[in-house]
């Protein structure tokens, strides 16, 4: 299966969504597609093999939208400034020929008898010449939106407007030709056509600027990237394009420029300002063979580095890719108002023809013009927008706050999903403490020649940070060779020097081949009460040292555990011995843990928390917990910028800050509770709205532009959320 994501044109409320995804779904090659209406973008999962490309835009097309690839600057689109200028000349022109009818309408009410109206204004030909352009021209989009939609057997806002707006223009031409020749006053309703679809489009330029605003994140991102670098080539260094470097190219970076992409410092030493993608406002201080991520900030000094990633695998364009595809993807919580928005529109038609009958033939006896009026205003209020907007508005602008924070989730269910929590189980090693653990005491029990020369020659054949932390300790001891080296996954490794067994790992793995004394015991148990992973150095058939080391917690951790006790159970895992763990864990203030965990025993621990009904947040480094992060209901991945393990979690960290925890759950609380704000206000509108206008307690102009204003209400509401404190 291919995924791909395409910028769709002429969608105007979420029936135009819905017929988009109804058609795409029709279509057995394609495995899901949804629309996001507020972004204006499809994306579509197919079989490559029975369909292409060409075949699903032509789907779109024939259905009167218009389905294009998206351009590779289109994150700052130039065409979204066009579009919004292009309705905002709409609704200026169409004011500036509706504000002479909007003067006519005092004409309608006796208690405003006292303004002068200019005979000419009320001149039947001079209102028509008024009216038609606006209703035609700049009204048109409405009727080509309604033809489409009914083309397909659909129907949207557009079918309303154009109805309600129809209706006024066209009895007002009946009434025209009826009085033709008869002197006195025409009844006649050109200004209510006109003035509604004038405030519609006003309408339509502030929802079209507000959700430009909503997009602000993904905007501040894409500005972040660099144009272009200074390259070494052929002895000579040149100003290139960033499309034209590729990876391992070097590059030159002068103090107080950005990072033109992803490297690794081959030569100097500097510090970074990384807030722009980490969130991290304090600069990190990089050297020879640390990473640094492009488009962040180099402050001090200049540097050489390597090319690392180009193209779409650079970082920043991850996190962008990340954002865009939370923001397009539905959360459950839409798929009520999606079903509503279904049936919406052929309701209000039903409700309006009703409430014209009532009134024709009972409340007025026969009185045409009331009847049409009511009919009228129960058309224009009804706003299916507001439904549509509700959602997707709400999850851009909370998945793109997050953004800002370094804070990325995968999907708009996640985001969803995250409220829901009550258990945040934590992976100890480089989760919760700093993962550099140091040699904090060795002890002793056989005199072995050269044992450092054998630790440090097998412990560097390992990549577990034990063995770093190991090598580190011993460097100055020198490398021998090995023989039937072997790794033994969560216990240690063994290998053959100079014809002698040894064995290094966790004292558990030791005993299981030789009886430890219990003055070797209580050793152990000593130096694990005070926080220390204790592994043992076989050689032979005798235990011959005892290593301690010690695994520091990160900076605030203590903190972030107190304000997540206070509505969560924090549960700590670990593979240390549970002296060692029941340690850190009172340091920290944690009441819950499980020890002595094997890397692949996390995932049945978070499973059995979840048969007792528990809604489970898994943390780790989202490489070794991968199984775990999956298992549970929401895994956040911790990382460095360099390192965010997208794939197996369903939120990443861009910075390895523990801390960011309770904003993740901040944040996901307020988007859900926007969401339900937005949505309680689109229902209630259309429910209160719809029977007022029945019973005839509202003008239609009134109604358009209640009907104008409510879908500009939701979206400005969603604009809240990118006031949340970081």
């Amino acid at each position: 299966m291919k995924e791909e994501t395409y910028q769709i044109s002429g969608m105007h409320c979420a029936a135009c969504a819905t017929r988009i995804e109804r058609v795409l779904n029709r279509e057995a090659a394609i495995e899901e597609a949804t629309v996001n209406l507020v972004m204006e973008k499809a994306t579509v999962k197919y079989n490559p093999k029975q369909i292409d490309r060409a075949a699903i835009f032509e789907k779109i097309s024939n259905i009167g939208f218009e389905a294009h690839e998206i351009e590779k600057d289109n994150h700052i689109s130039k065409r979204e400034h066009q579009e919004l200028k292009k309705q905002r000349n709409k609704f200026l022109l169409s004011a500036l020929l509706a504000l002479p009818l909007l003067y006519t309408m005092f004409a309608h009410f006796t208690f405003l008898d006292f303004i002068p109206v200019p005979e000419l204004l009320m001149h039947p030909l001079f209102q028509l010449a008024l009216a038609t352009p606006i209703q035609f021209i700049l009204g048109g989009q409405f009727y080509i939106g309604a033809w489409r939609a009914l083309k397909n057997k659909s129907a949207n806002m557009d079918v309303l407007v154009a109805m309600g707006t129809s209706a006024a223009y066209f009895y007002s031409i009946y009434m025209m030709i009826l009085h033709q020749g008869h002197p006195g006053h025409v009844p006649l309703y050109f200004e209510t056509s006109a003035v509604l679809i004038t405030l519609i489009l006003l309408g339509k330029y502030f929802e079209k600027r507000a959700k430009g605003h909503a997009s602000d994140a993904i905007k501040k991102l894409a500005a972040l990237q660099v144009k272009d670098a200074l390259v070494e080539k052929n002895g000579e260094v040149v100003n290139l394009s960033i499309d034209q470097i590729q990876v391992g190219d070097i590059i030159h970076i002068k103090s107080g420029t950005y990072i033109p992409l992803d490297a690794e410092i081959i030569e100097g030493s500097t510090s970074i300002n990384e807030s722009m993608i980490t969130g991290e406002s304090i600069p990190v201080d990089k050297t020879i063979g640390d990473s640094i991520i492009g488009s962040t900030l180099n402050q001090a000094n200049f540097i050489k580095a390597r090319v690392t990633h180009v193209g779409d695998d650079l970082v920043l364009n991850q996190i962008i890719k990340v954002v865009e595809e939370a923001q397009t993807k539905k959360p459950q919580i839409q798929r009520l108002a999606d079903k509503i928005s279904n049936i919406f529109v052929p309701t209000v038609v039903c409700i309006a023809l009703f409430a014209f009958l009532l009134w024709f033939f009972i409340l007025t006896s026969f009185d045409f013009t009331r009847s049409l009026e009511i009919f009228i205003a129960v058309i224009v209020i009804a706003c299916p927008c507001a439904l549509g907007l509700a959602t997707p508005t709400s999850i851009m602008v909370g998945s793109g706050r997050a953004a800002e924070s370094g804070i990325l989730f995968k999907s708009a269910e996640s985001l969803e999903q995250t409220r829901q929590i009550d258990t945040i189980v934590f992976d100890k090693t480089g989760t919760l403490t700093k993962g550099a653990p140091e040699v904090v005491d060795t002890i002793e029990f056989e005199r072995v020649p050269h044992i450092d020369d054998y630790i440090k020659s097998l412990e560097s054949q390992s990549e577990h940070p034990l063995s770093h932390a190991l090598v580190s300790h011993f460097k100055n001891a020198n490398n021998v060779a090995i023989q039937n080296y072997e790794t033994h996954i969560g216990n240690g490794i063994s290998g053959m020097i100079d014809g002698s067994s040894i064995r290094i790992g966790s004292l558990s793995f030791i005993a299981s081949e030789i009886t430890l004394t219990e003055d070797m015991k209580q050793q152990q148990h000593q130096l694990e009460s005070k926080g220390a992973t204790v592994i043992g150095v076989q050689i032979n058939q005798k235990l011959a040292m005892m290593i301690a080391l010690r695994d520091e917690p990160k900076p605030n951790v203590k903190e972030t555990i107190r304000q997540l006790r206070q509505h969560y159970e924090v549960v700590m895992l670990s593979g240390d011995s549970q002296t060692t763990v029941e340690a850190i864990a009172r340091e920290l203030g944690i009441q819950h843990t499980f020890a002595n965990v094997k890397p692949n025993e996390k995932a049945k621990i978070i499973e059995t928390l979840q048969q007792d009904n528990h809604k489970v947040m898994m943390v780790g480094d989202g490489i070794n917990d991968a199984p775990s992060l999956i298992q549970s209901d929401i895994g956040i991945a911790m990382g460095s910028g360099t390192d965010i393990a997208i794939e197996s979690s369903d939120v990443a960290l861009v910075y390895n800050h523990i801390s960011q925890i309770p904003e993740v759950l901040k944040l996901s609380e307020l988007t859900i509770k926007n969401i339900k704000q937005n949505l309680f206000f689109a229902f209630c509108y259309n429910i209160i709205g719809i029977p007022i206008a029945a019973a005839g307690f509202l003008a239609p102009w009134v109604a358009g532009t209640a009907m104008a204003f409510s879908s500009v209400s939701v979206v400005l509401n969603a604009l809240r959320l990118k006031r949340i404190q970081k």
